[in-house]
């Protein structure tokens, strides 16, 4: 289980990808180390809340010297291997490479990739296109997985299957042809407006005549790319990347902050061992908990200030001898602006959100591998299409999914067919025995309540000013003038009220959740009604591989929906 002890397992890493030509000329190597260097110094120095991983497939030329300098800074090594490892060492001729290429393997996490559906063990013993859709393999999980893609390139367009050059245009563009194409889904991505990705190239050339350069570029420049653009950037990391991979960080330090908390409720829930994922996952749901009471209490108390402000100028106004409610007035303003300024300054309504989408993100994440789903079998992830509708500071909650099962790569599951009884079960579930279901029945009943409260709130303040107002009306010759103050001053409280609850109503959307919270119960109804008359566990992880992608769009909708109401005084 999660402890204080381990909590730091669950820290998201800044994930760098490495792609890098195999035949750097010798006089260049050094130049090129020393801008490796400088640039794992200058992420350790802008992010010292990120903890370095490096994946690299550890070819020969800049994927090693890469690797190495990584090690040396103190990061944690990954290494995707395109074919098994021991018919892999055969592409290292020279001694020292191989050499070089097991004293890596011995330090760094291996993973070995799978052969491709087209591909066989015989057909990829030599060189040819089975081996070389393998080696694209490789390129394609790396830059599936990574934040940030540094690619030791001379800059110039390749055919090359699997090459440096694809590899940078697969992760720019999700295409590499030959081995993933452009399909539909992929182009609505390029397009999105939250897309995150980022390269840094290390500019080298290659030991081959015409290895130059293109013009206007030196060996041992250091330039960022980003999709869409043809040409380089910046010479700088972008700020908006900065600010994504702040976002990371911030998370990080406050799951170091909670750690006792969230291991404390970890513990509590009773749950088998977690894997690094559902780690993630329990810290992101504790914080977005966590930080939606702070906003719900922030809130309630900023409202509740404005009807106390709205009151005491009635009775300012409405009451001669009373002319130090303006202070009151005053004082509640400055209340309110004080406690609004600090939810601001602290974030806690976008950390919210954030960590909310996160939980959200990972639990779909973590039910569809624990169900035998691949999220890499198209040529995008399914977290790449969510929050597609928000900033590129959200990238960050795709780039914690993106590497979130790096640690278990690797895993092979012991009963299948077990699991995926173990997913419905705690996924889908039904209305009355856990899973979401019942959480979006109880959740739907619970916003209906609230809501019915607000218009009866509504509803009686109506009658009520209603009735003061007929008799005012009626009495207004026999009535003195106290007590006509003391009328107005009443029905304008009620009104107050039903207002200010009217507006926190908003403020929260209960109306919209409401929709929201019985969609998504009607959603996993269906599901669960066509688990119960699958064929097979092929056409169920499929119902539920439609149901998380459902589900990713839903809660991106959610946090659209919330994002465009934040917590402002100013607003009330």
């Amino acid at each position: 289980m999660l402890t204080p002890e381990n909590s730091a397992s669950v820290a998201v890493p800044l994930v760098i990808g490495v792609t890098s030509h195999r035949n750097i000329p010798a006089h260049e190597i050094d130049s090129i180390r020393q801008r490796v260097r400088e640039f794992f110094a200058q992420l350790q120095h802008d992010f010292p809340g990120l903890p370095l991983v490096v994946l690299s497939a550890l070819a020969e030329g800049g994927d090693q010297l890469v690797a190495q300098e990584a090690l040396s800074a103190g990061a944690r090594l990954i290494a995707p291997l395109p074919l098994p490892r021991e018919l892999y060492a055969e592409d290292f001729h020279d001694p020292h490479v191989h050499a070089m290429f097991e004293s890596l393997c011995a330090r760094a996490q291996v993973i070995s990739l799978p052969l491709l559906p087209s591909n066989s063990a015989r057909g990829i013993r030599n060189s040819g296109p089975q081996r070389d859709r393998q080696y694209g393999q490789a390129g394609v999980f790396i830059a599936r997985h990574c934040h940030l893609l540094l690619a030791v390139w001379d800059g110039k367009t390749s055919t090359q299957l699997g090459g440096t050059a694809q590899v940078v245009q697969y992760y720019l563009s999700g295409v590499m042809p030959g081995l993933v194409e452009r399909r539909a889904n992929a182009r609505r991505h390029l397009l999105g407006v939250g897309n995150e990705r980022l390269v840094c190239q290390i500019v080298c050339s290659r030991d081959v005549p015409d290895g130059a350069p293109p013009a206007l570029l030196q060996p041992g420049q250091v330039l960022w790319h980003v999709p869409g653009n043809a040409s380089p950037v910046a010479i700088d990391m972008p700020s908006t990347f900065r600010t994504m991979f702040r976002r990371t960080a911030e998370f990080n330090a406050d799951c170091a902050k909670y750690h006792t908390e969230i291991s404390r409720a970890r513990n509590n829930a009773d749950a088998p061992p977690c894997c690094p994922m559902d780690g993630l996952f329990s810290a992101a749901d504790w914080l977005a908990i966590h930080f939606c009471h702070r906003v719900l209490l922030a809130m309630r108390t900023i409202y509740t200030l404005a009807a106390l402000m709205a009151i005491a100028f009635n009775i300012y106004d409405n009451v001669p001898e009373q002319d130090a409610f303006i202070y009151v007035f005053l004082l509640l303003f400055a209340g309110g602006v004080l406690l609004s300024t600090l939810a601001r300054r602290r974030d806690w309504h976008r950390k919210y959100l954030d960590y909310r989408a996160l939980a959200e993100g990972l639990r779909v994440q973590s039910y569809l591998r624990r169900a035998g789903i691949s999220l890499t079998e198209d040529p995008e992830f399914a977290q790449d299409s969510f929050l597609q509708k928000q900033d590129i500071e959200l990238g960050w909650t795709r780039n914690v999914m993106r590497s979130a099962g790096l640690d278990n790569a690797n895993r092979v599951p012991t009963d299948p067919a077990a699991d995926l009884r173990t997913v419905i079960h705690e996924w889908v579930g039904d209305a009355e025995h856990g899973g979401q279901l019942e959480y979006y029945a109880g959740k739907a009943a619970q916003r209906v309540r609230e809501l019915r409260i607000t218009e009866a709130i509504g509803r009686v303040s109506l009658y009520i000013g209603i009735g003061i107002s007929v008799m005012l009306a009626v009495l207004a010759h026999w009535l003195p003038a106290d007590t006509k103050n003391a009328a107005v001053i009443a029905m304008a409280t009620f009104s107050i009220l039903a207002a200010v609850r009217e507006s926190y109503a908003y403020r929260k959307a209960d109306k919209e959740l409401i929709k929201q919270y019985r969609f998504m119960q009607r959603i996993f109804s269906a599901a669960r009604s066509e688990l119960e008359h699958a064929a097979d566990a092929t056409e169920s992880r499929e119902i539920l591989r439609g149901l998380g992608e459902t589900a990713l769009a839903e809660h991106a909708e959610w946090a659209v929906m919330h994002r465009e109401r934040p917590l402002e005084h100013g607003k009330l």
